[in-house]
């Protein structure tokens, strides 16, 4: 189900991967669909939804507004996305997060420093995040000082969340893909990224707004696997730690989990339901306010990691 092979020059892929979250994906590309820019393409990797996302999805990719489409199973979240990047054919890759929320304005001035500065591998910026249970409540997190320090060579790896990443395609050859063996899949890339001493720019403002809900959890059957994996990273990438070691990332998704208790009664039990829908319409649309007067409220700059 895609187009032809030939390059169409594009900058920028903005990559999706989904399955069963068509009230957020609806909610998410409507915005992605009003900034899109000629230069710019949509590629969705959807693993075979049943909740009506596949046809939904169909829709868009007949009638062009999306322009690579496939839906089919995956084996993880990792190997979906892996399939997202390996399709992209822009020069950046920015990663879109059905249930997040992104600012696009802030997107497109780190891809134009990227394409002014084409050494540059990866930027990452700061983030927010917040949840359904009380999204009026917005939480600022930077790794700004982890960057500096690993920029002084004071630590060889830091760890950094993927929700705010580009990705320059042409650093996969360096960096690699996600690692389909992990659960905490972006904490084991973040920390592979930095070892490997990628060019990393850290930009001073915020990209997305990262939104915590019940079908937001990762699969965590295994606290004592996703632990094992940890010790094993820590080891392989000299991991200092500082605050962010996987268990801690994994002790906040099940805090999450147990914590966030979306109220069923007033949006029936399909997720689908249309007063659900517009209760869900709501509190994203005061995240992307929220976002957007973030970054116009101040002059963000770009720190790099060495001379680009």
């Amino acid at each position: 189900m895609t187009p032809s092979n030939t390059l169409p020059g594009y900058n920028l892929s903005f990559i999706i991967s989904t399955r069963n979250r068509l009230p957020f994906l609806k909610i998410m590309l409507f915005h992605l669909l009003e900034q899109v820019q000629p230069d710019e393409e949509i590629v969705v990797v959807d693993g075979a939804s049943t909740d009506g996302s596949r046809e939904y999805l169909q829709e868009l990719y007949e009638q062009g507004k999306i322009h690579q489409y496939i839906s089919e199973p995956d084996r993880n979240q990792a190997h979906a996305w892996n399939k997202a990047m390996l399709m992209a054919k822009a020069t950046l890759i920015k990663k879109i997060i059905d249930d997040d929320v992104f600012c696009y304005s802030a997107i497109r001035k780190c891809k134009e420093y990227m394409l002014h500065n084409p050494l540059v591998d990866v930027v990452i910026s700061n983030d927010l995040s917040s949840t359904i249970i009380d999204h009026k409540k917005i939480n600022k997190a930077s790794r700004l000082s982890q960057f500096e320090s690993w920029k002084e060579g004071v630590v060889p790896s830091f760890t950094f969340g993927d929700v705010h990443i580009l990705i320059r395609r042409s650093a996969l050859a360096l960096i690699g893909l996600y690692n389909t063996s992990y659960v905490m899949m972006d904490w084991e890339y973040s920390l592979r990224i930095s070892y490997l001493k990628a060019n990393i720019a850290y930009y001073t403002g915020y990209n997305a707004l990262s939104v915590g809900h019940p079908q937001s959890v990762s699969a965590l059957r295994d606290v004592a696997f996703i632990e094992k994996q940890s010790k094993r990273a820590e080891i392989f990438y000299e991991y200092k730690g500082d605050k962010a070691e996987i268990k801690n990332w994994s002790k906040l998704k099940i805090f999450v989990g147990k914590t966030i208790n979306y109220d069923k009664s007033r949006s029936g039990a399909d997720p689908n339901n249309e007063d659900a829908q517009v209760e869900l319409n709501v509190m994203y649309d005061h995240f992307y306010d929220y976002l957007s007067r973030v970054n116009d409220s101040e002059n963000f700059t770009f720190l790099p990691s060495s001379s680009n």
